[in-house]
């Protein structure tokens, strides 16, 4: 992604979903293991009673007891041995201590199994966990209890709550249950009353008792809330921490990138000017540190032409100034007016070469500074080779400058172009080829189907191939080929480099084929984006 926020919300909302759907499968899983658990202990009681009795009765009794309890229960029971029942040994190994085992069954009932001796399982098919085995407790714990005296049967109820029901097994008064008539004449009935409370978290189960004027109580039991509060709080603490740290890997590497940049800023403010952040990336940070490679290299370029300025307008600028002072000390003592005239006419020429040079050295910083405004407009080129060349006809008369009109149909000579600066470009290439040129100058313009050139020889003592990258650097001299003796400054062809760069081409050197002197050439596209 290219933009550094669709990188943080892109990864905020896969944390998101994954975050979400791992909780779901958390929270299901987790239930799931709630669910096993409570239907076990559900089971527990009345299968690990009915267990605990066969066990205690000869096994030619337990059939009939069996059938007792499946009447009363609607519970259809059988015994089995550990290999009929196909359950692996880990879950066999999970039946001792009275423990219960739930199964589900293809046809939406359960399989409960609980181990009678070492050797046999009783095994129950229920339809409806929580109803059938709550009056099943209920009834199952009166009867066991009346078969004890009424002195005993606290006793009992402590033994049965410690082995088998995890919940509170007593026998009360009717007063002090808070019952109602109606309730207390169905439990006198010998029928288990189920009650559950106003929130439905839990339930009650109570039954008389024959021949005992108190109510066993069983409960409460606490029901099965697959959404409590706390485990509603762990999930959500853990999607906060989830994307907490998400939304810190992803800022901790914005950050990073960007005290980088801040430790490159640093050493830059320090002096240290050939720093450069070392980031790659398509998006805006990666954006940014090209941007500023780019601002530290042209802070860098622009301090070294500075410098370069300096030491090239010192040097340029002592010789007139010399002469300057030169001619003010001979015109004191010049003896007759013609010499002083003669003297004072010096000093203009040198007051003018001191203008041109300023005007230069202005112009290329100018230029130097940045990129101006480019105004690109449809043009015929060739038209601006000609009017250059017919300024320079008429500034001097030594060398014969040749315009070598382009065969080209007009309309494929309208370049986009910038017409104030390519003139500037084809003049500095012009003038530079008079100054060095013996006798002979020519100009042309070509195009082709992308591009348009315009070549500038000259029949000078040419430029060494060695020296050939030299001659756009500002201020540069070739002083064994093209001496001081022809003039100018070292900036035109440096300025010539910048505009070409602005029109996204380039400015060459070469050797003249047909004139054997230098041959300057300038490339650029015939159309600008």
């Amino acid at each position: 992604m290219s933009s550094i926020f669709l990188r943080i919300y892109g990864g905020l909302l896969f944390t998101l979903v994954l975050v979400a759907v791992l909780s779901g499968m958390a929270l299901t899983i987790i239930n799931g293991v709630r669910l096993q658990d409570y239907r076990e202990s559900t089971a527990q009681g009345t299968f690990g009673m009915m267990a605990w009795q066969l066990d205690r009765l000869e096994p030619s009794q337990w059939n009939a007891r069996m059938l007792d309890w499946g009447q009363r229960l609607g519970i259809p029971l059988e015994v089995m041995s550990d290999e009929q029942s196909g359950l692996s040994q880990r879950m066999l190994d999970r039946l001792s201590g009275g423990r219960a085992i739930v199964e589900s069954s293809s046809d939406d009932s359960f399989l409960v199994f609980s181990r009678i001796n070492p050797q046999t399982l009783l095994v129950g098919t229920v339809t409806d966990l929580t109803e059938q085995l709550a009056s099943g407790n209920a009834t199952l714990t009166r009867n066991w209890l009346q078969s004890f005296p009424a002195i005993e049967r606290e006793q009992v109820l402590s033994e049965l709550g410690q082995r088998l029901f995890k919940y509170p097994l007593t026998l009360l008064d009717p007063p002090v249950l808070g019952l109602g008539p109606r309730q207390l004449a169905l439990l006198r009935t010998g029928y288990p009353l189920v009650m559950f409370n106003p929130n439905g978290r839990t339930m009650t189960m109570y039954v008389g008792m024959e021949g005992d004027s108190r109510i066993l109580r069983m409960g409460p039991v606490e029901l099965l809330d697959l959404y409590p509060f706390r485990l509603l709080a762990t999930i959500g603490l853990f999607m906060l921490a989830s994307m907490s740290i998400a939304i810190y890997v992803l800022v901790r590497g914005l950050e990073r990138r960007l005290r980088k940049m801040e430790e490159a800023a640093t050493q830059i403010s320090r002096g240290n000017l050939d720093v450069r952040v070392n980031m790659h990336g398509s998006d805006s940070i990666g954006q940014l540190a090209r941007a500023f490679n780019g601002m530290a290299s042209h802070i860098q370029r622009l301090l070294s032409i500075q410098k370069e300025m300096i030491r090239g307008v010192s040097h340029e600028l002592r010789t007139p100034v010399a002469r300057l002072r030169f001619a003010l000390e001979m015109v004191a003592d010049a003896e007759t007016p013609s010499e002083r005239e003669q003297y004072i006419n010096g000093m203009d020429h040198d007051i003018e070469e001191l203008d041109k040079l300023v005007d230069e050295i202005l112009t290329y910083a100018n230029l130097e500074q940045g990129t101006p405004v480019i105004r690109y407009e449809r043009a015929d080129v060739d038209n601006i080779v000609a009017q250059v060349v017919e300024e320079h006809r008429r500034q001097q008369s030594r060398v014969t400058i040749e315009h070598v009109p382009c065969k080209a149909l007009e309309h494929r000579r309208r370049i986009d172009v910038d017409k104030r600066y390519i003139h500037r470009a084809i003049q500095n290439l012009v003038g530079n080829a008079c100054r060095y040129a013996e006798s002979s100058v020519r100009v042309s313009f070509s195009v082709s189907h992308d591009s348009c050139r315009v070549d500038v020889e000259d029949d000078g003592p040419g430029i060494p191939e060695e020296q050939r990258d030299r001659v756009f650097t500002a201020f540069a001299r070739l002083d064994d080929s093209r001496t001081r003796a022809s003039g100018g400054y070292g900036l035109g062809l440096s300025i010539v480099r910048r505009i070409m760069n602005w029109h996204n081409g380039q400015a060459m050197v070469g050797k003249s084929e047909s004139l054997a002197g230098a041959r300057f050439s300038l490339v650029w596209p015939r159309r600008q984006a």
